[in-house]
């Protein structure tokens, strides 16, 4: 069933380009793979039910294989059917490319599944490769803006980053012996100590570009401004979730030592996620913008959440508040920016100065729009809140009185700061948009149809359910 899962996109993708209905198509295979996705969740412990392996090359060995090596893997998938279904209903293609629109959308989800599904390390970064393509694509070609422009920086950077991570990958399994996943994990004594240094500052490199970690995160903002809706759902919300995925995954059970040796210049880059790119998401003129920075400073978060897993391998709640956390901000950032592009199309414009009053003439728009605004600042009884919790928890979880303060502990400090920098960005657009008198492009704005808000329905009932019962991902794990 799990080669289902991960077929099923491109199969839709392939009968999309052969003609058939695009919309229809994509939508039907979104919840196809929804329902899938959910008895995953649950079932995921079925090895016989959830694996699949063809052979593909025989030396070195290569293996088509999918399956959950742990619940995370579950989670990631998860997470990937539910932004999915939630794009393919928000998007609204351009007149006479409704099959570029749809087909890319389904590739870029299969890319994400396979990836988080993938138990063969070439597949693992094959699948996220296959994803970029209709990325870049789509931005590209139907984007807004300088989507030119963006492309092109999203391609240089995303592929420098590839191939710094593809060396670092190379190396571990030519160390390992093997490029099964599962494997090389067993077979972790075998990273010599001394090369360990040199690798995980690939990974850390590799994985952190494809994450915008700090310095490395300039592609992000205009990309998301620029993308059509599913692209920068799909991409902020899952697809950007492959890099932590893969240190969680590869990084720390097998360069632990090397990690470790860059700890501390690890928390000063993710405090430059937190507290420098939230100084500049502050200063954003326009809402795309500001979410597409929002996004990068929020990854600062979990890169907390695993520095504290690096300085204590023991540490009870690092690994479970950094997937609980890529869990609840792939769901909120998804959210923003599918209504995001709701007021573009009613009001015409993104411009927060040229916005105000919309909640007279929208009060449906932004009474969800309200909700994933509070999400993303972390209100209590939402996802989000949760995972930030979790991650302030444990990067204290370690603490030692008689010792003082540690790195981590310090760089958590620092970061709470962040909290207070979301709150008044986020309040601050949602007052610009929403309250006060309404102006020109808002006078006349449509609400949200009731089809409009089945997606932003169903992404919220995911941040409700998580925020209030944590335990249905923890279970998980």
């Amino acid at each position: 069933m799990l080669a289902l899962l991960v077929f099923l996109p491109i199969i839709a993708f392939i009968a999309i380009l052969l003609g058939a209905p695009a919309r229809l198509t994509a939508i039907g295979a979104s919840a196809v793979n929804l329902a899938l996705g959910l008895f995953a969740a649950i079932t995921w412990h079925n090895a016989g039910l959830w694996s699949f392996s063809i052979p593909v090359l025989e030396k070195p060995a290569l293996n088509l294989a999918f399956g959950f090596a742990d619940g995370m893997s579950a989670i990631m998938v998860l997470l990937s059917v539910i932004v999915t279904l939630a794009a393919v209903l928000s998007g609204k293609a351009p007149e006479g490319k409704e099959k570029l629109y749809f087909a890319s959308s389904l590739l870029i989800s299969a890319g994400a599944i396979g990836a988080f599904a993938a138990t063969d390390l070439f597949f693992f970064y094959a699948f996220h490769e296959l994803a970029l393509v209709p990325t870049f694509l789509m931005i590209g070609m139907l984007g807004r803006g300088d989507r030119r422009a963006a492309a092109w920086k999203i391609t240089i950077y995303l592929g420098l980053g590839s191939i710094v991570l593809l060396a670092g990958l190379v190396w571990l399994a030519n160390l390992t012996g093997t490029y099964n996943m599962v494997e090389m994990v067993k077979g972790a004594e075998k990273v010599d100590p001394a090369a360990q240094k040199s690798i995980a500052a690939l990974l850390v490199v590799g994985f952190g570009t494809l994450v915008s970690l700090f310095p490395f995160h300039s592609w992000a903002a205009p990309a998301y401004a620029s993308a059509p809706a599913p692209v920068a759902m799909l991409h902020a919300g899952v697809l950007k979730k492959f890099g932590l995925y893969g240190l969680l995954r590869i990084a720390i059970p097998l360069v632990p030592e090397g990690l470790h040796y860059w700890l501390t210049p690890l928390l000063v880059l993710l405090l430059g996620n937190i507290l420098w790119v939230g100084w500049v998401t502050i200063s954003q003129k326009r809402l795309d913008l500001m979410l597409g920075n929002s996004s990068v400073m929020h990854m600062g978060y979990i890169f907390l959440a695993i520095a504290a897993l690096i300085a204590f391998p023991e540490n009870p709640l690092a690994r479970s508040a950094a997937i609980v956390l890529m869990f609840a901000h792939g769901i909120s950032i998804a959210l923003l920016f599918g209504l995001t592009d709701r007021i573009e199309r009613n009001t015409g414009t993104l411009d927060l100065q040229d916005l105000g009053g919309l909640a007279k003439s929208a009060p449906g728009l932004a009474f969800l729009f309200g909700i994933a605004a509070m999400a993303s600042i972390g209100l209590p009884g939402l996802a989000n809140f949760s995972g930030e919790v979790l991650v302030f928890l444990s990067a204290f979880k370690s603490y030692n009185g008689t010792h003082g303060l540690g790195p981590v502990q310090i760089a958590c400090i620092f970061s709470i700061w962040g909290v207070v920098i979301s709150a008044v960005y986020m309040l601050r657009a949602y007052r610009n948009i929403f309250q006060g008198p309404s102006v020109k492009a808002t006078a006349t704005a449509a609400d949200l149809t009731c089809a409009d808000r089945i997606p932003a329905l169903l992404l919220i009932l995911a941040l409700f359910a998580v925020g209030l019962y944590p335990n249905l991902l923890l279970n998980l794990l």
